[in-house]
């Protein structure tokens, strides 16, 4: 697995269309066509997309997402920067969860500035500001990677809600 294919299949959770194309998927994420085409490879191979690789299979999704996210793809806060808020400080966790501490994705044009968080792939910010699920999904994922303990289980419960997976 690589960082983008956790992107790729949360595009393809907030598309919720079977019918989905590379193409249109690969200008949303600003990947190339080859980059979803490998990605989709992985993802069927790993099990977190069907045989057809049009369907992401939600709970094995969750159980990577939960388990495995922040050992393959760990992330420590950095220097403060300029960004676009992600984890704690984005929606919907900026909701639910009272921090003076900023997390962000950095950005040149974004409009916190916070501790920075390296996005799974170079072109989330981007992606995020295209797309208001995905922006959720992915601030959720980060909460998941940098998040403390308390901060990971309300992040599994969001996710769980957008996955429909139910509690």
């Amino acid at each position: 697995m690589k960082p983008q294919d956790v992107l790729l299949l949360l595009k393809v959770i907030c598309v919720d269309n079977p019918q989905w194309n590379q193409k249109s998927i690969a200008e949303s994420l600003e990947m190339s066509q080859s980059e979803i085409s490998e990605s989709v490879a992985r993802s069927k191979f790993s099990g977190l997309l069907d045989p057809k690789g049009k369907v992401v299979m939600k709970l094995a999704l969750l159980e990577f997402l939960q388990f495995g996210l922040r050992y393959v793809f760990p992330q420590k806060p950095g220097a403060v920067v300029r960004g676009i808020p992600t984890s704690h400080s984005a929606p919907p966790l900026n909701n639910l969860i009272n921090s003076t501490e900023h997390y962000v994705w950095p950005y040149a044009k974004g409009t916190v500035r916070g501790h920075s968080i390296i996005p799974l792939y170079s072109s989330v910010p981007q992606a995020a500001l295209k797309d208001v699920l995905l922006y959720e999904l992915l601030a959720l994922v980060d909460a998941l990677r940098v998040g403390r303990a308390r901060e990971k289980e309300i992040a599994i419960a969001e996710i769980k809600k957008r996955l429909q997976l139910g509690e």
